[in-house]
This record gives structure tokens, C-alpha cells and sequence, in this order.
């Protein structure tokens, strides 16, 4: 079943989606901190957290696909592997950046994530889901 709506609505989707995950992501990450958890160890687990549910949540709400083959896991996996080491890289750069303050860990997180979000929205429409494309989403074989 594909049901993906256009852009506009995709894009409303996908930050619905985006800021459960971050929760999720957010959640995760402050409770292995407060567990005593490296801070970019803690980083990866939530994110790796948030990603798995990112995935299923898109794919059925945002781009409306009910399922998937090799092909559209494999990006994803290769998307969101890059995404991840962009992600702690620049809440690394952001905690070197920054001064230390009381919420210097949760602005590190922010900037992380704002550059991971657009990101994945741009390579989830174009590559993994292919929205528009041939053999993507809402494509239509005339013949």
C-alpha cells in the first residue's frame, strides 16, 4: 500500500514523527547520563534508539509504505550510519565548543540533531523511500 501524500504533508509528518523520536532519543540519552554512561557512548545507544523507531514510524506514516525489501533497509542502514557519525561528530564539536553551563549537554544534543534531522528527511524522501522517482514512492508506470 502506498499512501504518501505530498511533500507538504510529508514534510508536517516527518517532524511529528521526528520530535517523538527525539524524545525517545533525548529520553535515552539524560537516563544513561544520569546512569553514570559515557557521554558518547550514551550518544550512540540514543541515538541508535530513536533511528530503529524513526524507520518504522516514517515508513509507514510519513512516505505511507506498508512494506519494505533488501534494497530500501539497505539505505536506510547506509543513510542513518552516516547520519550517526555526523550526528556524534557534531555533538562532539558542540561540547568542545561550547563553555561549560548548566545545559551545555542538552544544546550539544539540539545542534546534533537539528543537523542530523535535515539530513535524514532530504536522504529518506530522495534516496530510501525515492519519493517520485522510478521504482519509489508515488511513481506510476504509464503503458
Amino acid at each position: 500500500m502506498v499512501r504518501n501524500g505530498g511533500a507538504t504533508r510529508q514534510v508536517l509528518t516527518f517532524a511529528l514523527v521526528g520530535a517523538l523520536c527525539a524524545l525517545l532519543d533525548y529520553g535515552s540519552y539524560r537516563a544513561l547520563l544520569a546512569f553514570g554512561v559515557w557521554v558518547h557512548a550514551a550518544k550512540s545507544a540514543s541515538f541508535a534508539l530513536g533511528t530503529t523507531a524513526a524507520f518504522f514510524l516514517n515508513r509507514r506514516f510519513t512516505f505511507g509504505v506498508s512494506a519494505g525489501g533488501v534494497r530500501q533497509v539497505a539505505g536506510f542502514a547506509s543513510l542513518y550510519l552516516s547520519t550517526f557519525i555526523v550526528n556524534v561528530l557534531v555533538n562532539a564539536l558542540a561540547l568542545h565548543l561550547l563553555p561549560p553551563f548548566r545545559v551545555e549537554y542538552a544544546v550539544a544534543w539540539l545542534v546534533a540533531q537539528g543537523v542530523a534531522t535535515a539530513v535524514n528527511f532530504a536522504g529518506l524522501r530522495l534516496v530510501v523511500f525515492r519519493v517520485g522517482k522510478p521504482g519509489g514512492v508515488g511513481h506510476r508506470v504509464v503503458g
